[in-house]
């Protein structure tokens, strides 16, 4: 659970200042509970996951929940499910993917703000994280892709 939305606004997402928060993570180590997978944050995380091709194409609820979703870029890593493995497919990532890549769901959760500026609920919202699997052996965050906020039937019906 995300308890504040840091990237708001009205229309579109500063891309450039979500980039500049991940730099924060860079070189730092996490681990997936479910596989005891050790996930590292390398230098190309911050620029992938504000400037991918998944990025520029999304709009609205979804590019806002990927920006914030970056506040928790830890704790998805640790809850993270359901490990598939995918051959590398393009050239420009033979050097850095060299042993092609993982991805595995994860959720988080975004408050949902009332005219008071108290939080009235969170919106659930499940993705998919992209690891790169490098030359060296280790795994390498690369970006959070599919996202989507979960439906489900309100408890005060």
């Amino acid at each position: 659970m995300i308890n504040d939305i840091a990237f708001k606004g009205k229309r579109s997402v500063e891309w450039s200042d979500v980039e500049k928060y991940l730099r924060q993570y860079v070189g730092d180590i996490y681990r997936i509970a479910e596989t005891e997978d050790i996930i590292y944050i390398g230098t190309d995380l911050p620029d992938e996951y504000s400037g991918s091709n998944y990025t520029k194409h999304i709009k609205g609820t979804i590019a806002k929940a990927k920006a914030n979703a970056a506040q928790a870029i830890p704790e998805m890593i640790e809850i993270a499910t359901s490990k598939t493995f995918e051959d590398n497919k393009k050239n420009k990532h033979s050097r850095h993917a060299k042993n092609g890549w993982y991805r595995y769901d994860t959720r988080f959760a975004l408050p949902v703000y009332d005219e008071n500026g108290d939080v009235e609920r969170y919106n659930v919202f499940s993705a998919r994280i992209l690891i790169r699997h490098a030359s060296s052996g280790k795994m390498y965050l690369y970006d959070v892709l599919k996202i989507k906020k979960e439906t489900s039937k309100s408890c005060q019906e």
